[in-house]
């Protein structure tokens, strides 16, 4: 339980419906833990609604999040802790998302393995709504094959039907299992494992991360194979559905994307969606009737060490674009000084000034490898 609270304390996060933050419950930790630990032991617990939340998700579409009270955290961290070890060593090698000592940079690493060893045709596949859809019974059964405890089963179950609170509204939830749960990346594993074993069993090479992945083949027709025995497993063992629109046979050659970045055989580097989500948030702390302060530089860093850190690994070929968006944030920053875009300005206000007030280039994270 003691664990659980400083994973949950260590994430952060804000309230749920309750209003009660991680500091608010901090104020009295003992009794509330020893509260909780007796609800969860005798089955008296009941989860509150997730407090719904949209993040943006592109330019047009907006991500629905679900933001479980502080105690409900906790409690489904207790759950994460118990069910992890029984069910890490089942999952198949091949899923990286959300699993201890595994990260997005292996899953890429593998791929790229992979592609040197002649496959070079790829289903990238996408399944539709895949939180939001996973059938509670396929998540129940997949658990219960494999734990007998009642309470733990019932905790789970309790957790997948809490239901959300939006604009004060009570909207129960008979399917899925909400993004911004702690438990949620874990039951989702669980689900898809399935899918893992089947694509192995059928003699298909695959790298997952979570509902996000790539079947690579030596030539078009298995692809095609791949396709059709994807869309099998999914829509008849797992009630899920591939998204039309996001699932395609390309090559190595075309590239594609895969977890923000864009893969080929001449370039692995950050992909238009990702480069357009960067220039988001840096256009919010450069907007031109703001003062350039001391405080902008530092957000401006924050931002930056974010993305670099991810994009500037040993496989990726990113050099040349942080290139070309230090030198547009510079220019974001002339904006801001002198309000006005002018090729001039670069004279007034040269890059050292900006080296002084401590600005990090992205392309410098490049030379680290």
């Amino acid at each position: 339980m003691r664990k659980a609270y400083q994973a949950v304390r260590k994430n952060r996060g804000a309230a749920g419906i309750d209003k009660v933050s991680i500091k608010m419950f901090e104020a009295n930790l003992e009794e509330n833990l020893t509260a909780l630990m007796r609800d969860l032991k005798k089955g008296n617990f009941i989860p509150k609604p997730l407090r719904r939340v949209y993040i943006p998700k592109g330019k047009s579409k907006l991500r629905p999040l679900g933001i479980p009270a502080v105690r409900d955290r906790i409690a489904q961290e207790v759950l994460r802790s118990l069910l992890s070890p029984i069910f890490e060593r089942q999952f198949h090698d091949a899923s990286y998302g959300f699993r201890p000592g595994r990260n997005c940079h292996m899953a890429i690493e593998r791929i790229l393995e992979l592609h040197r060893q002649g496959y070079k045709v790829i289903l990238d596949s996408d399944i539709k709504g895949f939180f939001d859809n996973i059938p509670h019974r396929r998540i129940m059964k997949a658990v219960a094959d494999e734990v007998a405890d009642g309470n733990i089963l019932r905790l789970v179950e309790k957790f997948l039907k809490a239901g959300v609170m939006e604009n004060g509204v009570f909207k129960p939830t008979t399917v899925g299992t909400p993004q911004g749960g702690v438990a949620s990346p874990l039951l989702a594993n669980i689900v898809l494992n399935h899918l893992d074993w089947r694509l192995h069993e059928a003699g298909h090479l695959f790298v997952r991360y979570a509902d996000d992945f790539v079947v690579l083949c030596q030539n078009r027709e298995q692809a095609e194979e791949a396709l059709n025995f994807v869309k099998h497993v999914l829509e008849d063992e797992l009630g899920l559905q591939l998204s039309e629109e996001k699932t395609c046979v390309t090559t190595y050659g075309k590239g594609y994307a895969f977890l923000g970045f864009h893969i080929s055989s001449s370039s692995r580097k950050m992909r238009p969606k990702s480069v357009e989500k960067f220039k988001d948030k840096i256009r919010e702390l450069t907007c031109r009737k703001h003062n350039l302060e001391s405080r902008v530089i530092e957000k401006l860093n924050q931002v930056i060490r974010g993305t670099a850190n991810y994009f500037a690994t040993g496989f990726s070929t990113c050099k040349a674009l942080f290139s070309r968006l230090d030198s547009w944030i510079r220019m974001r920053l002339r904006c801001m000084k002198f309000k006005r875009k002018k090729h001039t300005d670069n004279y007034r206000l040269r890059n050292k000034v900006f080296r002084k007030l401590g600005l990090l280039n992205m392309a410098d994270f490049c030379k680290a490898w």
